[in-house]
């Protein structure tokens, strides 16, 4: 059977089950792209349905370092895809370091979209290979606990965790390959990609808020230098435990200010693991243990 014979047998399928379907596969194999046309059929069967984009590095849903979700019940919410209805701050584009953070994020919009829809489409990173890669499928799966995982492959570098899964969870896994029609897109394009999500999640007019040293998560220790957290990147949450956007600390002036568009409602800021420069949009990973502690 031919690649987009097997691809349409899958959607089929998922759409007539319903329930939570997860999407998983390095990068470059149509995870997004399946995402889409699952959601699409699910519409013209009729059912209602949610996007949970996992993919924090190149987001579909909602800005680069959060897992967004979106409702998709009418045709016209597939076009605007990328305004998510929901939010979750995990602070970084790559899962190293915040495996906790991507799992609990994940899980909870997963959970709410379970709750309003017939079926869950749930993107992940293309983070498959290793310890980091394989611990984050593992525990993605036991939190979310999905119907139906679709692992996309080209080679056999799906096998360690498609055998994992299996003896582990209850879940169908189903193995297919990549669409031929599928390019593969350059490190390049995907920063590219990157800096215009938090641009756009950034964007003008912005304000200048100041900031006590005690709304922090994780807390600030004792007599921490606040010129430290100068360009760190921040989620700025509401004290209901939504993720209202994002912000960027400043220290000017020995203050410490928070950059953001989106500061009338927050309660709470959330310590990513990145700096950005507010002119290019250039991102650097570091360690909050690091920044905190002076630890390596």
């Amino acid at each position: 059977m031919a690649i987009e014979d097997i691809h349409a047998a899958v959607i089929d399928d998922v759409v007539r089950r319903g329930g939570v379907v997860m999407l998983m596969g390095a990068p470059d194999t149509g995870k997004t792209s399946l995402a889409r046309a699952i959601l699409a059929e699910a519409l013209a069967a009729g059912r209602s349905a949610a996007f949970v984009d996992a993919d924090v590095g190149q987001t579909t849903v909602g800005p680069p370092t959060c897992v967004g979700l979106k409702f998709v019940t009418a045709r016209a919410h597939l076009e605007e895809i990328d305004r998510a209805d929901a939010i979750r701050f995990v602070g970084s584009v790559s899962p190293d370091g915040v495996l906790l953070p991507q799992v609990v994020a994940t899980s909870a919009l997963v959970e709410r979209a379970r709750s309003e829809v017939d079926l869950v489409v749930v993107d992940t990173t293309g983070s498959v290979s290793g310890v980091v890669g394989q611990t984050l499928k593992y525990y993605k799966v036991e939190s979310c606990r999905p119907d139906v995982v679709v692992a996309l492959q080209r080679g056999g570098e799906m096998e360690p965790i498609v055998g994992m899964l299996n003896r582990f969870f209850d879940a169908r896994v189903v193995t297919i390959g990549v669409d031929p029609m599928v390019s593969p897109v350059s490190v390049e394009e995907r920063q590219v990609h990157r800096a215009k999500g938090l641009a756009e999640a950034l964007a003008e007019p912005l304000s200048r808020w100041r900031v006590r040293p005690t709304v922090f998560a994780p807390t600030l220790p004792a007599g921490l230098d606040l010129e430290r957290l100068d360009r760190m990147l921040v989620g700025l949450h509401d004290g209901l435990g939504e993720c209202r956007g994002l912000g960027v600390l400043a220290f000017e002036d020995d203050t410490l200010l928070v950059v953001t568009n989106r500061g009338e409602d927050m309660q709470g800021l959330r310590l990513g693991s990145m700096r950005i420069d507010l002119e290019t949009f250039h991102t650097e990973q570091v360690r909050l243990r690091e920044v905190m502690f002076g630890l390596v």
